[in-house]
């Protein structure tokens, strides 16, 4: 490299690492800066969570989910390498091998700045058959093209979701669209754990309303296989046997760490690589992560927490670029704020759940009302549920859930704020939020709930 030209490496490109190389390029030109990326699949800079709508023919794919293509980043001065995985890192000497995956040969790339985005990948339990033919998690593009051939080529129509979170319910969704028979077999007591479990059994009987089949405290020990080794049931504990012409797996994700544990860097309870507020891996002057590897402040419970979401993933790049690229930027934290939906059904949250306010030794009360998403008059007005939890005694909020019909879960996000700012519930009931008959009733159902959480608080006393 020329003399006084600093080298970043970026391994991963998608969310995270290639933000943090594009925002790095903004700030440095190639002549100050010469960056390398790699990249394990076919593809960068792209929206894992519009998998499920793709295989569920709702847009069309992979290109649709695409923001930037290798080829877009390579023109823009970044040395981008698909199709090639960092197999080691030293970090005595600077450098990381890499191995083209396609050629099987390896080789080592020195650098100065390090930014590891190596993102997260599905849990597979070990089980006996979990590496059958037919069974699959969704995660990168390139799983998602695997499963849609697979879906394509497969003659039966019975499938089998293990999980019940966000990718298994949005799966269960998009399987249902194509025609499939769906069961889906997951631990808890209902589904959506992300949510306390009263809200999880509105979720549970909308979906078995659509026609999804949903087996509660169903504990999979083992995919069955046929002849050629492909999946044809999957068991439970208690002796069930479920038909499965393909099995996706929504159990959730995990920090994918393996490369930074072997390297000795820092990792927090959940595996997630540990930073600072700027994202430098902890202890490391030139070593900067990002993404769904990492963990990050909870600001409501004052913890770490593993939260794998791409708009995190996007913030964390651009913090990281600047960083790197000679300027200033921080992430302060999160407050646990997710979306989704099962056919006409919206989920939302944001802060704590009961276990999590307890886990952390909070005291609180709860609040829980039914409404409407627009005036009770106007046609087509949905029902949606409200939870709220705020602390004893000091009032101040805590979480929010939201289940409901069209137009709730965006609701959320005016929670999401009063989170961030440490707002009580005497001061959210005083928000003036947005009012007509086609988007929300007089008083708008999160205000509902926050005055019905300023009673419970004050008649919980201290």
């Amino acid at each position: 490299m020329a003399n006084g030209t600093e080298r970043l490496v970026v391994v991963g490109g998608d969310a995270a690492g290639m933000s943090a190389a594009s925002q790095a390029r903004r700030l440095r030109g190639p002549a100050e800066l010469e960056i390398t990326a790699f990249e394990r699949g076919h593809f960068t800079s792209y929206s894992a969570c519009g998998i499920p709508y793709w295989i569920g023919g709702l847009v069309d794919g992979p290109e649709q989910l695409i923001a930037r293509t290798p080829e877009e980043h390579r023109a823009r001065d970044i040395d981008l390498r698909t199709r090639t995985e960092v197999v080691e890192l030293d970090l005595a000497g600077q450098r990381v091998r890499a191995r083209d995956l396609d050629s099987g040969s390896e080789y080592w790339t020195e650098y100065d700045k390090l930014v590891l985005a190596t993102g997260a990948r599905p849990v597979r339990p070990r089980l006996p058959g979990i590496g059958a033919h037919g069974v699959h998690g969704v995660q990168t593009l390139d799983d998602g093209q695997r499963l849609m051939a697979d879906l394509e080529r497969t003659a039966g129509r019975r499938a089998v979701v293990v999980g019940a979170g966000y990718i298994g319910v949005e799966m269960a969704e998009a399987l249902l669209g194509r025609g499939f028979e769906v069961t889906v077999l997951h631990r808890g007591e209902q589904p959506m754990s992300t949510l306390d479990p009263d809200m999880g059994g509105l979720v549970h009987s909308a979906m078995n309303r659509m026609g999804i089949r949903t087996v509660a405290r169903a504990e999979v020990t083992q995919i069955l296989t046929d002849g050629e080794g492909r999946a044809r049931a999957v068991t439970t504990a208690a002796g069930e046997e479920y038909p499965a012409d393909v099995v996706v797996l929504g159990i959730g994700v995990e920090p994918r760490t393996a490369l930074a544990r072997a390297a000795g860097l820092p990792l927090g309870e959940s595996g997630g690589l540990l930073t600072d507020l700027s994202m430098r891996v902890r202890g490391h002057e030139n070593i900067w992560s990002g993404g769904d590897c990492v963990e990050v402040l909870d600001l409501v419970s004052g913890r770490m927490r593993h939260i794998a979401l791409g708009t995190h993933a996007n913030k964390h790049g651009q913090v990281i670029g600047s960083g790197v690229g000679g300027g200033y930027a921080t992430f302060p934290g999160v407050v646990g704020t997710a979306v989704s939906k099962v056919c006409d059904l919206e989920i939302a949250r944001t802060g704590l759940r009961e276990r999590d306010a307890l886990a952390v030794g909070l005291r609180f009360v709860t609040a829980t009302i039914s409404s409407t998403n627009t005036a009770g008059y106007y046609p087509d007005a949905a029902e949606m549920t409200v939870k709220m939890l705020a602390e004893r005694r000091t009032g101040r909020l805590l979480g929010v859930q939201i289940v409901g019909g069209a137009g709730s879960a965006k609701r959320v996000d005016a929670a999401a704020v009063a989170l961030t700012a440490g707002m009580t519930v005497d001061q959210l009931v005083t928000l003036d939020l947005g009012y007509a008959p086609p988007f929300s009733p007089v008083w708008d159902p999160v205000l509902v709930a926050a005055r019905k959480a300023v009673t419970a608080v004050r008649a919980a006393g201290v």
